[in-house]
């Protein structure tokens, strides 16, 4: 299974700095709020960055608990039942659309 922790401060990291092209089409602030585990912000206004704690003015906040968010990493597809059973929530949905790019 997949670790929030290891996502946050390796796997993103390396997946923006490989793809600016990705970071630039996306272009914008998401806080990860992930019960059991903190925050994270990933900029994507810029080079692309990620760092633990939350931001001020996101364009998008997603919220859920460690396991769900966990198992959403593993299978990426799962991302949509999350979200219609409330397990997932995405303050911007046409922002949320924008991260299957980052998880898979």
């Amino acid at each position: 299974m997949a670790d929030t922790n290891d996502f946050f401060g390796s796997v993103l990291p390396d997946r923006l700095s490989s793809n600016p092209d990705m970071v630039k089409e996306i272009n914008a602030i998401y806080v990860f709020d992930i019960d059991g585990a903190g925050q994270w912000t990933v900029d994507l206004t810029g080079d692309g960055s990620v760092a633990e704690g939350g931001h001020d003015s996101p364009g998008c906040t997603v919220t859920i608990a460690k396991d769900d968010f966990e198992g959403m990493l593993d299978n990426p597809s799962s991302a949509m039942t999350l979200f219609m059973a409330n397990k997932l929530k995405i303050s911007d949905v046409p922002l949320g659309l924008s991260l299957q790019k980052l998880l898979s």
